[in-house]
């Protein structure tokens, strides 16, 4: 008998229902969060079983701890729901939407590819976002005082004269951000080697960084984040995942013409740019885009030039970072060197 298993899973319990291949309800347990228990657990019910659980914190280990157990485990994001809300509630509508087929946003999970480096573009990610968050704080300090400044007040070397500018109290606050930045980028730095070093025995990581714009640590980034091409179909779907997907919406598509007959009229109009996406891949492809844009010379940066003849600025760098993303997933899937002859750029007067 097939049985689908939702769980509602917090720091110290679980909550999981089961279900039959009819919908029925044939137990409800609450268990510790802990892994020889939910062990156990999936054991203990027959097979086939099925697992369905939420996106979050423990998702992953979860995910490594049930999934040689079971015949499915799906992870899914969680929505904002209206209505009744408890774990068995939660750990029921993941078991049935499981069942039924219609669970939304499934998430990826990597069974074990590429471990090291992913957790290596991760401390990397972090400890640059905390860098960027205190350079922040430490400009503000002195936008409170409207005082301008540069980059020099980011500097050791240079940056005694702009706190002698500041007030005693907010002296000795901007002093205590100085020291806490040069602290993050010594960290920094160090999670910077680790990543080259794991990225370093990728050979496909080494491979994208032919592509126009991509470095060690861009590519590294797409790595981890993607793990295998064949994710995505076409282009398109991989642009939707980066969040380079255009969305539009249309209204009223069919009218009648001069002969009494329903014709689809079909007039499109543009939303902006797809929610639901990846940030580091949108952050990752916008950067090569921004990076193509300082090779002079490049065929792709001649192709934005004459793009801006007939677009905007912003529509031109969007068209360039999605090429760049189409460029890298072919170059995955074929496993080939970046080859501009095998990129014709498009000629705009046409």
């Amino acid at each position: 008998m097939t049985r689908y298993i939702g769980l509602d899973v917090h720091q110290h319990s679980c909550t999981a229902v089961v279900l039959n291949a009819a919908g029925k309800r044939l137990r409800t347990d609450v268990l510790e969060t802990r892994a020889d228990v939910l062990r156990d657990f999936a054991r203990a019910m027959g097979r086939p079983r099925h697992v369905c659980f939420e996106e979050g914190t423990q998702s992953e280990w979860l995910y490594e701890l049930l999934e040689p157990l079971s015949d499915e485990v799906a992870v899914v994001q969680p929505n904002k729901r209206d209505g009744v809300k408890n774990d068995a509630h939660d750990a029921h509508r993941l078991a049935e939407g499981l069942r039924c087929g219609t669970l939304e946003h499934v998430v990826f999970k990597p069974s074990g590819q590429f471990t090291a480096l992913r957790q290596a573009v991760r401390a990397y990610d972090k400890v640059t976002s905390d860098v960027v968050r205190t350079k922040n704080r430490l400009k503000a300090v002195y936008r409170a005082r409207g005082l301008s400044t540069g980059e020099d007040i980011y500097s050791p070397e240079r940056r005694e004269a702009f706190l002698h500018t500041l007030p005693t109290h907010h002296r000795t606050l901007a002093h205590l951000l100085s020291v806490e930045l040069d602290g993050l980028r010594v960290v920094q730095q160090s999670a910077e080697g680790w990543l080259k070093q794991e990225a370093g025995r990728v050979p496909i990581v080494r491979r994208l960084t032919t592509a126009p714009g991509i470095g060690p640590v861009r590519a590294a980034q797409i790595v981890s984040v993607v793990v295998t091409p064949w994710r995505f179909r076409t282009k398109r779907q991989f642009w939707s995942y980066c969040g380079l997907g255009i969305v539009t919406r249309s209204s009223a598509d069919w009218i009648k013409n001069e002969h009494g007959q329903w014709t689809r009229q079909y007039l499109p109009q543009t939303r902006g740019l797809n929610r639901n996406r990846h940030p580091l891949l949108k952050a990752v492809f916008k950067g090569a885009a921004h990076s193509v844009l300082r090779m002079a010379g490049h065929p792709l940066h001649q192709s934005y030039l004459r793009s801006l003849e007939h677009t905007k600025p912003t529509l031109a760098r969007l068209t360039l970072a999605r090429r760049i993303a189409a460029v890298v997933l072919a170059m995955w899937k074929k496993q080939e060197d970046y080859d501009p002859s095998k990129c014709p750029v498009p000629d705009s007067s046409r």
